[in-house]
């Protein structure tokens, strides 16, 4: 039965809201798509007369088709999770300042990684709580747990996204200056100013799905600027942009074919992470539109 047009027009309405719900749920932007399309499948086989509050209705639905795919990723997962990328969203390096620290506090890609790591459940209790306001009353039911076991795992993803998420700084000069120095040591190959403007404990890791021996993790300062030394003598050019509101690159190949996405993490004026997606395919589907031309 199709959906009537003013049930339609309402869901285009929302749709962004549920795009940006599923995103930071599932930290994919084309698993998110893939949710946003089933609860529009799911609304078309549900009678809505009676719901007050479309949108309520409609987060809860995305929110439960996000949680089915969390326990069938986590079911299936084989690659090391350490070594996965979430999909990035790129974005102008000059954009709107106020927009981007919105989408860096939300789901820079650090906290996406550490999303990542937590139990389906604890994920959602956290996500709807903690980024979109719903109450443990609300997430009870997707979960099938309490109000209370709600909020016990919202508080458990909570201590652990505190613990390991770094207080990123936001501010985009101090970020451009510690950018700037970090790819100015590396395109000369001064190790010891490398070493100098990474934090001690550095995680640098890079998702090459299929390709072999591409991805891994490196930690420690040392380890990484010996391999930000080798990243810079491959030939690439580098477009300046901002990846889940922090700046990074867009890294080409000398016949512009894009080679990776780089995301910098910066915390106390030294770089802390860098995220790199060098996966072909999920390159190919990255939305870079917004840096283009």
């Amino acid at each position: 039965m199709p959906i009537p047009e003013r049930l339609a027009e309402q869901f285009e309405e929302h749709r962004a809201h549920l795009r940006a719900v599923a995103y930071r749920m599932l930290g994919s932007a084309s698993e998110a798509e893939d949710a946003v399309q089933e609860s529009w499948i799911r609304l078309g086989r549900s009678d809505v007369n009676n719901v007050e509050n479309l949108r309520a209705w409609l987060t809860t639905v995305v929110a439960r088709v996000c949680l089915d795919m969390l326990r069938t990723r986590t079911s299936r997962r084989e690659d090391p999770l350490d070594t996965h990328v979430p999909d990035p969203v790129i974005t102008r390096a000059d954009g709107d300042p106020e927009s981007d620290a919105m989408l860096a506090d939300s789901v820079g890609l650090a906290l996406l990684v550490v999303l990542g790591t937590l139990e389906p459940a604890e994920r959602l209790a956290f996500v709807l709580h903690d980024v979109f306001g719903m109450t443990f009353d609300e997430i009870a039911p997707i979960v099938d747990r309490s109000a209370v076991a709600a909020r016990q795992l919202a508080s458990r993803a909570r201590r652990r996204v505190q613990s390991r998420a770094p207080n990123a700084d936001h501010d985009l000069r101090q970020q451009r200056r510690v950018v700037d120095a970090f790819m100015e040591a590396a395109r000369e190959g001064d190790f010891e100013r490398l070493v100098a403007v990474l934090d001690p404990d550095i995680v640098l890791r890079a998702d090459g799905g299929a390709l072999t021996g591409a991805s891994r993790v490196v930690r420690g300062a040392s380890a990484v600027a010996a391999q930000a030394a080798t990243f810079s003598r491959i030939g690439l050019s580098n477009q300046l942009v901002r990846v889940n509101g922090h700046l990074g690159f867009v890294s080409r190949r000398p016949d512009g074919r894009l080679f990776a996405v780089l995301g910098f993490t910066i915390a106390g004026g030294k770089v802390v992470e860098i995220d790199i997606l060098a996966d072909p395919e999920r390159l190919s589907r990255l939305d870079l539109s917004a840096v283009e031309g």
